[in-house]
């Protein structure tokens, strides 16, 4: 007789379960508290964290508050307010719904929780541990609700030990903050961190909201976008081309102020932006999409960030009509923007002046001594070879433009030959030809370099004659900030001015004639990349960054020395075979492949 295998998981593990897709970090906790406090109908929502959530993160608002029997209802799985019955589904208003953040967070969590509505006396406490009620008592308190998490993962240590450096997960905190923030301009919001208090959010209107977040520089950045049809409303803001940037992090998406991301949608706006920008940059939006319930489906990923339409192809034209229509107005004529704020009026004073500004007459230079008719000396060729002088320079910057010669090859290697293939650099060796893409090999040249001077001492920089000031986004800024100890190992001098201004003096010593904003932007944008996508060591991330910025490009002319260093450089790599980013880097024609060819 056989013994049944199959058995219900106790409460306790089935909310484990549910808290690894719902809570997979601090930032995580505090998204979903949040949610719940401006689902709760609050006009201020305080978040407070300590060492980046691990120790404690409180979320305070002033909403409607819970009865004592709600208090202790509301960390059950399931248990929820927001839906009845399954046709409710769709036609969901609120942030939250599903019933499983906060039982998922007291799964792995210590929590603590103070509410009381505005009828009642007497507000409810309750705590609770590892889904385990430890106590519940009645407590005087203000209208609202206090959500306490302290140590979150004690009873999942290897959860716990899977999480990133405080600097690491304080960014992601605070893009939660961004992305509930943003379309509440209604709402007063706060953030905390090691009692610093980061931002300070006043009331006030979307674009004032924007400009708080990203920036003060974003006042004269946004152009406004609006669009509404029968089914469907697109008010938002798009950055303007001249200020777009090298590195993502500007796009945000919002169905019915709820943050979204739509890859479908990304590229109506970065079509409607086509012909305008460089192919490296990136268009940056805010845009909230206003449509009837009924026609989305959010329930389709527990973190609620994907969405579908059911007609995406006509969300699709309607994006990028309006983009393209706030983009074209631009172009056209600058608009002046008069916002509620008078200090915020968004008027480039450069295009108005009160002061009368006289013509300057154009001045030439000439010469009245001069006489075209008068003969000159003709070049005396007669006296030696001075002549020979005149092509000095030549045999200095070898021009493989023209057909090579005997002469031209260098004297210390007169049994190799060096020819550049663009983007290939072609020479000889006893198995046939050895043929190596010149970008490659350069950069897991540069690779292996830039990781041996992490693990060393600061290396040379060359300094900028004029410092340069570059203003990121608060995100940008903080990433910028903890990348700044390597950085300045690869030869970067960075100064923060303050929180999002820094000030470059210097420059690795290897990146000469490039253009020191656009690089380190770059280098941020493929950081993160690889970060996200590939879960890159940190010092890998910004090696593997580097090089590839840096290295030198497929279409660049070569001289023969310098051919002959890489391919001499790229032999002395611990791995020659394969770059940094695991593409092959050389290919061997032998002479038995040769011979196939031609017969």
């Amino acid at each position: 007789m056989s013994l049944d295998i199959i058995k219900l998981l106790p409460d306790s593990v089935a909310n484990q379960i549910a808290a690894g897709e719902v809570v997979q970090r601090p930032a995580s906790v505090v998204k979903e508290l949040m949610e719940n406090a401006v689902d709760a109908g609050a006009t201020q929502i305080d978040v407070i964290v300590k060492d980046a959530g691990r120790t404690m993160i409180c979320v305070v608002d002033n909403g409607c508050g819970m009865s004592d029997t709600d208090a202790r209802l509301c960390f059950e799985r399931h248990a929820t307010s927001k839906i009845k019955e399954a046709n409710d589904l769709f036609a969901i208003r609120t942030m939250g719904f599903r019933g499983e953040a906060l039982a998922s967070v007291a799964a792995v969590a210590q929590v603590e929780l103070m509410t009381r509505r505005e009828e009642d006396e007497l507000g409810t406490k309750v705590l609770i541990e590892g889904s385990l009620v430890k106590d519940q008592t009645l407590k005087p308190m203000s209208k609202g609700s206090c959500f306490t998490v302290k140590n979150l993962f004690f009873n999942v240590p290897a959860r716990r030990n899977f999480l990133k450096t405080n600097e690491a997960e304080m960014r992601h905190i605070t893009e939660e903050f961004f992305r509930i923030t943003m379309m509440h301009p209604d709402i007063v919001f706060t953030l905390t961190s090691n009692d610093k208090k980061i931002y300070h959010l006043n009331k006030g209107s979307l674009k004032q909201r924007i400009v708080g977040l990203m920036g003060k520089d974003y006042d004269q950045r946004l152009l406004s976008v609006s669009q509404e049809t029968e089914n469907v409303s697109i008010k938002g803001f798009v950055v303007k081309p001249e200020f777009l940037r090298k590195t993502r992090g500007e796009q945000y998406f919002f169905v019915n102020k709820r943050f979204i991301k739509h890859s479908y949608l990304h590229h109506a706006v970065e079509n409607a932006y086509k012909e305008l920008i460089p192919q490296d940059c990136f268009p940056g939006y805010f845009m909230n999409i206003e449509i009837d319930p009924k026609e989305i489906d959010i329930n389709i990923h527990p973190t609620k960030t994907e969405v579908n339409f059911q007609n995406v192809k006509l969300i699709y034209a309607i994006m990028h009509s309006a983009v393209r229509k706030a983009i074209g107005q631009f172009n056209l004529s600058p608009t002046i923007d008069f916002t509620d704020n008078p200090n915020e009026t968004g008027i480039d004073f450069a295009l108005v002046s009160d002061k009368k500004i006289s013509p300057i007459q154009p001045k030439i230079n000439y010469n009245d001594l001069y006489n075209p008719f008068k003969e000159t000396k003709p070049v005396n060729q007669s006296k030696g070879d001075n002549w020979r002088l005149l092509y000095d320079d030549l045999n200095k910057n070898e021009d493989f433009s023209l057909p090579l010669t005997k002469e031209s090859l260098p004297t210390e290697t007169p049994d190799s030959l060096y020819i550049q293939f663009q983007p290939y650099i072609v020479t000889s060796m006893k198995s046939g030809l050895l043929v190596i893409n010149q970008h490659l090999a350069h950069e897991r040249i540069l690779y292996e370099k830039y990781l041996k001077e992490m693990e060393t001492s600061v290396r040379a920089s060359q300094q900028e004659l004029f410092p340069l000031h570059l203003t990121l986004n608060n995100k940008d800024a903080s990433l910028l900030k903890e990348l700044k100890p390597e950085l300045e190992k690869l030869g970067f001098q960075i100064d923060a001015v303050n929180v999002s201004t820094f000030i470059i003096n210097g420059t690795p010593a290897d990146s000469k004639d490039m253009d020191a904003i656009a690089l380190i932007d770059k280098i941020l944008e493929n950081y993160k990349t690889n970060m996200n996508d590939l879960q890159f060591d940190r010092k890998l991330n910004l090696a593997r960054t580097m090089s590839s910025q840096i290295a030198i490009k497929e279409s660049q002319s070569l001289t023969i020395k310098e051919m002959q260093n890489i391919v001499d450089s790229l032999f002395a790599c611990s791995v020659p075979e394969v770059a940094p980013n695991g593409k092959k880097i050389y290919v061997i024609l032998t002479a038995d492949e040769l011979k196939t060819r031609f017969n």
